[in-house]
């Protein structure tokens, strides 16, 4: 019998795409899975249309969009309760290769101290444009990350993406779940940084391929989508990097400084709003 994996998709008012994915996912040729569905509050009629579309996932109601950290960390704590030895996080906004949970498993099972397993991620509008190869790498002098857009090495991985994410039960009960502070962003960058600090490989499956569109929930060059990503990563620099506050005003100011060059007040206001506020409230 193949390892138990447990798919945790967290939605929010995006029935279309968490459809599109549903679709793909029951072609999976890996037999021994179950589709977990955390619905983070959603206001739109998405989770009775899930209801009526889709019998088989199992569909977990969090009352209120708590975040995608903390809705994931629902699945995850459904998954380790109904004995799961394997849990794919997955985006919504994603489709899936038929071997991509497959290619997954027998990764993690292959090596040793595998700590989690990424994909290979392509664009959902330019299918042959490679968006991440699994995650990518941070620069702490610059406070930026960047997504591998090439194969590589997978000790060059500094983090994987959260868009697609299978993580083996004895790293869950040791390493703990997602940092539910971090509301949205660099969650998966976190998680990351603690899997290898506690001595974990993150490793990516080169024959697993995904599809992602991203950014469904706000929209790209969305000043809340600003306030976000730099909220979190006051969080992230905080915890992981050397010289945090070098990490996280160089790379707020780099942010802000990009969005003036576009002429785009609102998202530089934003920017640098968020992490004053971050700063300050951890002080």
């Amino acid at each position: 019998m193949k390892p138990r994996v447990h798919i945790v998709l967290v939605h929010w008012n995006s029935w279309p795409e968490t459809s599109a994915c549903l679709t793909s996912l029951h072609e999976l040729d890996y037999e021994n899975y179950r589709v977990i569905v955390v619905d983070n509050g959603s206001s739109d009629d998405s989770v009775s249309r899930i209801r009526q579309t889709f019998s088989w996932p199992e569909l977990i109601l969090a009352g209120e969009n708590r975040g995608f950290s903390a809705g994931c960390n629902i699945g995850i704590s459904r998954a380790l309760l109904d004995g799961s030895d394997y849990v794919w996080l997955l985006n919504t906004d994603t489709r899936v290769a038929p071997d991509a949970l497959r290619a997954m498993v027998e990764k993690a099972e292959s090596e040793p101290k595998v700590g989690a397993v990424g994909s290979v991620i392509y664009s959902m509008e330019r299918p042959t444009e490679l968006q991440a190869w699994g995650g990518g790498h941070v620069n702490f002098w610059i406070g930026r990350a960047r997504h591998f857009l090439k194969p590589v090495p997978d000790d060059a991985i500094h983090y994987l993406t959260g868009a697609s994410l299978l993580v083996p039960r004895q790293v869950l009960e040791t390493v703990g779940l997602l940092d539910e502070s971090i509301f949205l962003y660099w969650e998966d960058t976190e998680y990351s940084y603690r899997l290898r600090r506690a001595g974990w490989r993150l490793v990516v499956a080169p024959h697993s391929q995904i599809w992602h569109k991203g950014m469904t929930g706000v929209g790209p060059k969305n000043p809340k989508l600003d306030m976000l990503y730099n909220t979190s990563a006051v969080r992230f620099f905080q915890k992981h990097s050397p010289t945090p506050l070098l990490s996280l005003w160089v790379g707020v100011f780099l942010r802000i400084g990009k969005r003036l060059l576009a002429g785009d007040w609102g998202r530089a206001r934003a920017t640098w709003g968020a992490a004053w506020q971050a700063v300050n409230a951890k002080t």
